[in-house]
């Protein structure tokens, strides 16, 4: 029995493979296209526009990296090791899917509808938030002292991890975001956050 291809899932996975294999240029919906191996009509057929190609890519990020990040609430209970988790999850789906590095930086969204760029500062948002909440409860339970406040403690494990990103999209992706992380980690958990388990 032959297999129905899922045409839309197609789409999006060559266009995350496009955003991989051609850093710094912008994609064409022909070449997306000829990419696919259908029409330009057949693209918009499920995809009223490339905003709501892009829009589908930063959904599956979206899905996949919070629903991950319930089940690390789910099986982990200290702030340590959410946050070692947490980091280890954005830094690995980072280096796993380049081209969604593209999409996480922005570099790929330059041109392109600026609420796309919105999209991405809501996700950045909901990370800080959930990072927040982490820590709060760590020093609720007592297995967190904080050498920042809550929100700078947040903001700067984010921070670190938007630098690790960066970094592997500026070297065109040759210097992996997960290189030595846990020499940094290990300092963030010693000199900033003061985790205990």
């Amino acid at each position: 029995m032959v297999q129905k291809v899922n045409r839309r899932q197609q789409i999006l996975e060559c266009f995350a493979a496009m955003l991989e294999s051609r850093p710094g240029g912008r994609i064409t919906t022909a070449a997306l296209a000829s990419e696919v191996g259908v029409s330009e009509a057949a693209l918009y057929r499920h995809f009223p526009s490339k905003a709501k190609m892009y829009e589908g890519l930063i959904e599956f990020m979206e899905e996949t990296i919070f629903s991950r990040v319930t089940r690390i609430l789910a099986e982990e209970e200290s702030a340590k090791r959410r946050c070692r988790q947490f980091a280890m999850l954005l830094l690995s789906f980072a280096q796993r899917n380049p081209g969604f590095t593209r999409l996480m930086t922005g570099e790929a969204l330059v041109g392109e509808t600026p609420w796309l760029r919105e999209r991405m500062r809501q996700f950045f948002d909901r990370l800080e938030t959930q990072l927040r909440q982490i820590l709060r409860e760590g020093e609720a339970r007592g297995d967190a002292r904080l050498a920042l406040p809550v929100n700078a403690a947040a903001a700067f494990i984010l921070a670190v991890i938007e630098g690790r990103i960066n970094q592997f999209v500026r070297s065109q992706f040759q210097r992996g975001p997960a290189d030595e992380w846990e020499v940094l980690w290990e300092t963030i958990e010693n000199v900033v956050l003061q985790l205990e388990e």
